[in-house]
């Protein structure tokens, strides 16, 4: 597993573009009312969740890549995390879900379409 992708809940998108297009110092390879992503070079992909507050998140979310997205879930809700987000298709066949610590922090899970 690697961490590929760091998710940020915001709650005004388009000041949160123009400042992390500011800070990351590139533009955002995806644009869309949904989520705004960017790509710094030799760092993990950084993306905005206009929707993250309302699906529970806080803070933000750090995305590992896994092989299959419903085994890790098993495996961690089995290590003692809890499923918070069952995975689910966020578009062209890329799957997530989350799960929570025993101290309530969030883990993001990231299968990538086939």
């Amino acid at each position: 597993m690697t961490i590929r992708t760091i998710t940020i809940p915001v709650k005004d998108l388009d000041a949160a573009k123009a400042l992390y297009t500011t800070l990351l110092g590139v533009q955002p390879y995806v644009d869309q009312p949904y989520y705004v992503g960017f790509r710094p070079e030799g760092a993990p992909e950084v993306g905005l969740d206009p929707n993250g507050h309302a699906q529970g998140l806080t803070g933000p979310v750090t995305y590992w890549h896994v092989e299959d997205a419903a085994a890790a879930v098993a495996e961690l809700v089995a290590a003692g995390g809890s499923e918070q987000q069952a995975v689910r298709d966020v578009g062209a066949g890329n799957l997530t879900a989350t799960v929570r610590d025993a101290d309530g922090n969030i883990i993001g899970l990231f299968q990538a379409a086939a």
